[in-house]
């Protein structure tokens, strides 16, 4: 990994060597093209209410959610900013039923959460950017739904970028993660941090509380026992941290430590989480093992989950080693 700063994203790309070895040129060429778009979404994202972008777009998306003005721009963007890439074989979004084929023989699949956090477009609170990309198991044939539907194990890059104070981007080629921030003067991301890790401890945790009746019983005792601070079995007061933007709460764990959680709860059972396997949890589970950290669904680790279909929902928690064994221990 390269370790001087002032490196820019494409000095970056060229010059590191994950697992001692070359980025291929067609993953280099489809990650700038991720990351061009996401410097251009940033700006628009800043402008808001300046150029009209802000309240709902009076749409739903294949989710069944309301769709933001900015999520329809940020995906039509990235399908924009990534079709001419030849080694892209095809792309997924969370706010599309069905895949795209790009160039159809290409050796890459791409898959993104255009606009991650959306619900916080028009309070000004961050927002985000997370993708995933896949080796086609086999370039030679025409593109299928299925091609899509392989562990998190076989993601060979992934990460975010976060417009907020700073527009700042977290990536994994397998080899640790590194960080970069949008110069917004010249637009390119500029290397800040070279091996980020997550500390196997924490005091912090992150969850929407007023889920808690709702929880299963492990997630419940978990939190229960972080609330009793000093006064309970674990012996150290707790913080609690929720910014219902999951990039923005993985790049707080990224950042100091923490864990995050979105369980399973009994408001819709049938349904084995909220958030999506393939567009969220995927890609941060990678990055935040990558850092040291673990990632589960309660009793399975995510990456190692076969996924079944495009938009399949998934219980997450992650972050910290420690405590995510330790919720590991509870589901067991």
């Amino acid at each position: 990994m390269s370790s001087s700063m002032n490196t820019n994203f494409k000095q970056y790309l060229v010059n590191a060597k994950p697992k001692g070895a070359a980025i291929p040129a067609g993953l280099q060429d489809l990650l700038l093209a991720v990351v061009d778009t996401c410097s251009t979404l940033s700006h628009e994202v800043a402008q808001g209410a300046l150029i009209g972008l802000l309240g709902s777009a009076g749409s739903g998306n294949v989710q069944g959610e309301v769709q933001q003005k900015l999520d329809i721009i940020a995906n039509d963007q990235l399908i924009d900013g990534v079709k001419g890439c030849k080694s892209l074989a095809g792309l997924a979004s969370e706010e599309m039923e069905l895949p795209v084929v790009v160039q159809g023989t290409g050796d890459y699949l791409l898959l993104f959460d255009p606009l991650d956090g959306s619900s916080n477009i028009d309070v000004n609170v961050s927002i985000g950017t997370i993708f995933s990309i896949l080796k086609k198991q086999d370039p030679s044939t025409p593109l299928q739904t299925s091609d899509f539907l392989l562990s998190g194990r076989h993601q060979v890059a992934a990460g975010y970028v976060v417009y907020g104070p700073q527009t700042t981007m977290a990536l994994t080629l397998g080899d640790g993660v590194v960080m970069f921030t949008l110069n917004k003067e010249t637009g390119e991301f500029v290397l800040f941090k070279d091996a980020v890790t997550i500390s196997p401890s924490t005091k912090e945790f992150a969850i929407n509380m007023s889920n808690m009746r709702h929880w299963a019983d492990p997630v419940r005792r978990y939190v229960e026992e972080c609330l009793a601070g000093t006064t309970g079995t674990r012996d150290k007061d707790f913080n609690m941290r929720w910014i219902a933007s999951m990039v923005a709460d993985v790049h707080r764990v990224l950042s100091r430590g923490g864990v995050f959680m979105y369980p399973w709860d009994k408001r819709d059972p049938k349904k084995a989480g909220k958030l999506r396997l393939m567009y969220e949890a995927n890609p941060m589970s990678f990055l935040v093992e990558q850092a040291g950290g673990a990632s589960i669904n309660g009793t399975q680790t995510i990456m190692d989950l076969q996924p079944t279909g495009l938009h399949e929902r998934v219980s997450v928690m992650l972050g910290s080693k420690e405590e995510i064994d330790r919720l590991k221990q509870y589901h067991s």
